[in-house]
């Protein structure tokens, strides 16, 4: 047998492992809801929590997005609050880490909207830092113009798209 049919044989050999049942007969790809990392669901509530549940808490009671003018990283008044209340949130589930994406409109160069959105990502991740969330438990991301929650060329478009998103890691 050749190298390359050996190797191809030993991962298709790891990907049915890797689908194999645990000892609740939940499988450990994510089909359980517990997503994609092989964690299963009695694994997430023996750490305090449900996945699952905790990202809909943190997308619709706490809010996960902030937005910002144009051209701007400047954390306005509601989006402070939103902060206030993701640092709350932060707290409350201290097993969390969290990932902050910088997003923008369409205008601007590809390499200007990715560092505008860096910017925006750092001004959410400094004010959850100076709310009391470890620095070690946040990450930033930029995605500049690449993913657009509203499509248009529009002055409404645009102001959705000028937005930090907190996500659950």
């Amino acid at each position: 047998m050749r190298v390359s049919q050996w190797l191809l044989a030993l991962c298709v050999a790891g990907s049915v492992a890797a689908c194999s049942s645990d000892n609740n007969g939940q499988t450990a790809s994510g089909a359980n809801g517990a997503g994609d990392n092989g964690v299963t669901s009695s694994q997430l509530n023996g750490m305090g929590g449900d996945l699952q549940s905790e990202t809909t808490e943190l997308k619709t009671q706490v809010g996960d997005t902030i937005h910002f003018g144009y051209d701007s990283s400047e954390i306005s008044g509601e989006a402070r609050q939103t902060l206030q209340r993701q640092a709350a949130f932060a707290q409350k589930y201290a097993n969390l880490t969290f990932t902050i994406e910088g997003h923008c409109d369409e205008r601007g160069t590809r390499e200007y909207n990715l560092a505008l959105g860096e910017r925006r990502a750092t001004s959410a991740k400094q004010a959850l830092i100076s709310l009391g969330v470890s620095p070690q438990r946040l990450q930033t991301i930029s995605y500049g113009k690449e993913r657009p929650v509203a499509v248009g060329s529009t002055d409404a478009a645009w102001a959705q798209n000028r937005r930090a998103v907190t996500i659950i890691n």
